[in-house]
């Protein structure tokens, strides 16, 4: 499920697939368009799906419940683009840290089933090492990239506040795992997000197998420099 804003300076639009209709059947008259202004000061009177403003509201269709989700993306984090999947390996990935959490038990130094590592892998270099714009490079091969989990609810909507903690406790994060359910990604373009989506599959795939073989996810791997560097 995507949804997208212009650049901040051009519009203030926000454009968002609707519920129910196959993303490769949408044409661009069942997109529903918003103020991002609009909801912002409505935000306390506009909570529900049904009661938001809408620039353009198709009437054979309905407003996707990851909205209110959406919008946290772009108010708290400034995304241009945030995309929700329900990833088969995200998913997997949840349950195997509530697994882990309950097989080490509930004392001090136990794992923690609220947030996915994972470090000394190539892809994560696909991720920024942080999400404020002023954040400045990627992370490094010896970087540890770390994604909240937050748990499901029956509704989608009632996520948000769930979600909108998760992005205050991990202010450097692009993602936010929803235990059995999927996850969050966002990016400051539809460019940045996609690939962002598509290497975190790619790692909860790799870490599914990682721990298939009994590998761990996070590794002290010393760096290994060329004999004539100058930081060797």
């Amino acid at each position: 499920m995507p949804s997208l804003r212009p650049p901040p300076g051009i519009s203030d639009l926000v454009y968002i697939a609707p519920s129910g209709v196959q993303k490769e059947l949408m044409k661009p008259a069942d997109i529903y368009v918003l103020s991002l202004a609009a909801q912002q000061q409505q935000q306390e009177q506009a909570r529900s799906l049904r009661q938001r403003v809408y620039l353009r509201s198709p009437p054979s269709l309905r407003p996707s419940q990851c909205t209110p989700l959406f919008l946290a993306a772009f108010t708290r984090r400034r995304a241009g683009c945030c995309i929700h999947t329900h990833s088969q390996w995200a998913v997997l990935v949840t349950l195997l840290l509530e697994q882990q959490e309950q097989a080490g038990g509930a004392g001090a130094g136990a794992p923690s089933s609220s947030e996915f590592r994972i470090n000394n892998v190539e892809q994560i270099k696909g991720f920024g090492r942080g999400a404020d714009r002023l954040a400045e490079g990627n992370l490094g091969y010896h970087d540890t990239l770390v994604v909240p989990v937050i748990e499901n609810t029956a509704h989608e909507e009632d996520l948000t506040e769930f979600l909108e903690e998760a992005m205050d406790r991990y202010p450097d994060a692009y993602a936010v795992l929803v235990r059995r359910h999927g996850v969050y990604v966002w990016g400051e373009s539809v460019h940045k997000a996609k690939t962002q989506c598509e290497s975190l599959d790619y790692l909860f795939q790799l870490a599914v197998e990682m721990k298939k073989l009994g590998l761990p996810w996070i590794s002290d791997v010393k760096p290994t420099l060329p004999r004539n560097s100058a930081r060797a």
